[in-house]
């Protein structure tokens, strides 16, 4: 490690509002058009229905094919950050993502809260965006700070060299990019 980073990214937590309607809000209804997209999604798709009121972490945590990354999120300490945040996009490595990883190497990650913590928000961009957004952006900046490049359209999305599994996944905060890889900031 080449020491501690002055820069600590952290997620904007949204001033509490009651939620007296749940599902009634702009952001939780996928709308015309927002159906889950990619090449993975019917692997996926017992554990999506029932993760659309559930928060960013607390939906990791309910898919199965995602359950090495919500491990890596509880152990940086990221879960009551995701929850709380108003609305992000999460490019969600796979569990087979997490396995291409050297066991040597994942344990190191695992045990570096601050470069999990690093990984893991570079993962994360402000705003619940569509596919149709990022297309249309094609760069995006990370909640690491780092850019994001997004390649292709619909069930061809690449962000930076890893392939759309699963896309445009709702929750109650947060749109999740099921990734086939790991992604490492520069």
């Amino acid at each position: 490690m080449t020491g501690a980073s002055a820069h600590s990214p952290t997620l904007s937590s949204p001033v509490p509002s009651p939620d007296s309607s749940p599902g009634t809000s702009p952001g939780t209804s996928p709308g015309p058009g927002g159906a889950p997209i990619g090449p993975g999604c019917s692997a996926l798709e017992s554990s999506l229905p029932g993760i659309a009121d559930q928060t960013a972490a607390t939906a990791l945590s309910e898919v199965p094919d995602l359950s090495s990354l919500a491990e890596a999120v509880q152990e940086a300490d990221l879960a009551d950050q995701l929850d709380q945040a108003e609305e992000l996009t999460i490019f969600a490595p796979d569990n087979k993502a997490f396995e291409a990883i050297p066991q040597e190497a994942r344990d190191q990650l695992m045990g570096d809260k601050e470069e999990l913590t690093r990984v893991l928000t570079y993962h994360v961009v402000e705003g619940k965006k569509t596919p149709a957004d990022l297309e249309e952006e094609g760069t995006l900046t990370s909640l690491e700070g780092g850019e994001l490049e997004i390649k292709g359209s619909g069930e061809n999305l690449t962000i930076n060299d890893a392939k759309l599994v699963c896309g445009n996944v709702q929750t109650k905060n947060a749109t999740i990019y099921v990734i086939d890889k790991v992604l490492m900031p520069e």
